[in-house]
């Protein structure tokens, strides 16, 4: 049985420790690409990090849609999926800033900076989702 998430709530799901994200963005043949990725919650948009010649990169920086899936892989298995638009930045200073945010977030503050550095470097992207449709459900235990 499951009972759908309130805005708060999905925001509070996907927060949560340290869920990994599965991105699908857009193939150039028109077929689906999805990967597992970090990311934070940023005034209303999902903000992510990725290298311009992944998958990924090449995929947003030619056609901005994509949608992230962010699941509760334990019972009762509840799950929030997002769809936008990107906005891409190459900008250093908010890339390393976003970079450490997101790396806390995964690695701890211990290792922030580290992660930080190493994800903000040349050839990265700071990729901004506009969350323009939510779909976000959450299971109720018998």
């Amino acid at each position: 049985m499951t009972k759908q998430m309130s805005e708060d709530e999905w925001k509070a799901f996907i927060t949560k420790g340290s869920r990994t994200g599965k991105l699908s963005t857009v193939r150039a043949d028109g077929s689906p690409h999805i990967a597992p990725m970090w990311f934070v919650l940023d005034d209303g948009a999902l903000v992510f990090t990725t290298d311009k010649e992944t998958v990924k990169g090449r995929n947003l920086l030619r056609d901005g849609r994509a949608e992230l899936c962010v699941d509760d892989e334990q019972p009762p298995y509840s799950f929030v999926v997002l769809r936008g638009h990107a906005e891409i930045s190459e900008a250093p200073g908010p890339l390393r800033t976003f970079a450490t945010s997101i790396a806390a977030r995964y690695m701890g503050e211990d290792r922030a900076r580290e992660f930080g550095e190493r994800n903000s470097i040349p050839g990265m992207l700071l990729v901004r989702m506009g969350i323009e449709h939510v779909t976000a459900y959450a299971a109720i235990a018998d």
